[in-house]
Order: structure tokens, then C-alpha cells, then sequence
């Protein structure tokens, strides 16, 4: 990953702290910036197009997508509960995320998660 690439991610991580700052406590903040980290490196590093990022709060929960404009869904994209092999990012947001997924699009995909809950 290029330093370009590193600095986008600290920059969308920057723009989402500001976005909760008054929304959230410190603790959701600091697992939303990790999980949308995860989903913008894996969307750099797999595609070559770039990535857009929204996100969405209200007092019942955090929404944040990632839209990336590579038409393909690789293959198996989403792991299984039992599949360990598709790197740490996927296994991250499943395991702190309240609900999570991938849509495809008409131009590409989106990986979402949400935070529910106290706090969000």
C-alpha cells in the first residue's frame, strides 16, 4: 500500500471522528475508525478505482458504507463463518460489528457494517 493510499485512509478515519465526535462515545468511535479502515485498505488494495465512503447515524445506529467501482465480486468475497483464510479485515468487522454485508451494484459493491445500540 503507497503512502497516497495510507493517507487517504487517515484522512476518511479523520472525517468520521469529526462526524461522531458529538454523536458517540469514545469507545464506538474508536471501533467505527477501525472497522472503516479495514473496509477502505481492502478496497484499495483490491481494486483500482478508488472507494466512496457514507456514512450514516442515527440515535439507534451507525451505518457505514464503502463503495468501490470494481465490477466484480471476487470470489468467494464474503467468508464463511468457518473460513479464516480471507485476511484480517472481513474478520474483524464480523466479529465487532453488529450487522454487516456486501451488495453488489450496478457499478460495483458496497461493504457495510453497522453499530448498534448505547452509544452509537
Amino acid at each position: 500500500m503507497g503512502h497516497t493510499e495510507r493517507s487517504a485512509v487517515g484522512e476518511v478515519r479523520r472525517e468520521l471522528r469529526e462526524f461522531l465526535r458529538h454523536r458517540s462515545g469514545a469507545e464506538r468511535i474508536e471501533e467505527a475508525e477501525l472497522l472503516l479502515s479495514e473496509l477502505v485498505t481492502n478496497a484499495l488494495i483490491h481494486t483500482r478505482h478508488g472507494a466512496v465512503v457514507t456514512a450514516t447515524a442515527t440515535t439507534a445506529a451507525l451505518r457505514v458504507e464503502v463503495q468501490d467501482f470494481e465490477a466484480d465480486l471476487p470470489a468467494p468475497y464474503v467468508p464463511n463463518a468457518d473460513d479464516g483464510t480471507h485476511g484480517r479485515g472481513l474478520i474483524l468487522v464480523r466479529s465487532l460489528a453488529d450487522a454487516w454485508g456486501v451488495e453488489a451494484r450496478a457499478l460495483g459493491k458496497v461493504v457495510w457494517f453497522e453499530l448498534r445500540g448505547e452509544g452509537v
